[in-house]
């Protein structure tokens, strides 16, 4: 039996309508067929946004000093990894109930992918691909937060086709609706939603950020957003009703982690804003001076 509430089954049987956009309603599907076999939107939209992300960050690899082919790589290994990683950060954390049906664990569809369990898999692989190939891993990181963003800002929209990871109950006015069979609605959160539009606000940041020089040293822009979506997410968590809990306690993972990031992350931001950091010291301009040497030795 798939590892859904009764409430989860309601909400895929569900309507959305947006009060704010004229009560606009859509009943989005959560799959196509092709061939016979279901095609699920969620995994689409997760594709999508690796892709473009991939496509992305290889354009702008050099602007960080590193070689396109140095981040393809990285990436061969980075996504697989990051998805295990997200998938079993969410099971742990539901582990009784997917004990109960293991085969649910591999049902990756319905839903069930922990961004942080995503970005501890996708920061170990760095370390280990960026010490083989001695590349400085705040270096990378700075690239690979861009693609991480983009990736955010559209998987996000798979919750919104699976209608799930949405928040409690509101009245508020960007609230979002969920029209069930029998006509009965509910207001909710569109957390999925601001999700998305908290980090497109950051991607915008970012990249009107290193456009313009203003990145001094490497792994900045890795420490903005983990202060930037450390901050929002801890606020959206305590909106959600589908969270994950340490134990029996009412502390919400995600919510805890958050706030510990974004603490870290700002302090550190802070510290190393009081300090000199000459441009020489950037890994891109460093390249930039190795292939000047390289050219003139050359001839």
């Amino acid at each position: 039996m798939p590892i859904l509430t009764a409430i989860q089954t309601i909400q895929r049987d569900s309507s959305i309508s947006f009060p704010m956009l004229g009560n606009f309603s859509i009943d989005p599907p959560s799959y196509f067929t092709v061939f016979g076999r279901n095609i699920y939107f969620y995994g689409v939209l997760i594709a999508l946004g690796f892709l473009l992300a991939i496509l992305y960050c290889g354009r702008r690899s050099r602007d960080f000093g590193i070689q396109a082919d140095d981040f393809y790589d990285l990436m061969l290994w980075l996504i697989p990894l990051s998805i295990v990683g997200a998938r079993l950060y969410f099971v742990l954390f539901r582990l009784d109930d997917y004990l109960a049906d293991p085969i649910s664990i591999l049902k990756v569809h319905e839903g069930g992918l922990a961004i942080y369990g995503g970005v501890i898999a996708g920061v170990l692989c760095a370390v280990f691909v960026c010490r083989h190939k001695k590349i400085p891993l705040p270096a990378m990181l700075d690239l690979t937060v861009l693609g991480l963003l983009i990736g955010q800002i559209i998987g996000r929209w798979g919750n919104f086709m699976n209608r799930e990871a949405f928040g409690a109950e509101t009245a508020i006015f960007c609230r979002m609706g969920l029209t069930a069979p029998d006509g009965t609605t509910i207001y909710v959160h569109p957390t999925f939603l601001y999700e998305s539009l908290w980090n497109l606000a950051c991607f915008v940041f970012l990249l009107f950020f290193t456009k313009r020089g203003g990145r001094r040293y490497d792994g900045q822009c890795a420490l903005i957003y983990f202060f930037w979506y450390g901050l929002g997410r801890a606020w959206i968590e305590g909106l959600r009703t589908d969270s994950l809990y340490i134990g029996g306690t009412g502390i919400r993972v995600s919510q805890l982690l958050s706030l510990i990031l974004a603490l870290a992350a700002g302090t550190i931001l802070l510290v190393e804003g009081r300090k000199a950091h000459p441009p020489e010291k950037l890994y891109v301009n460093q390249q930039k001076e190795t292939i000047i040497k390289e050219e003139n030795e050359n001839g």
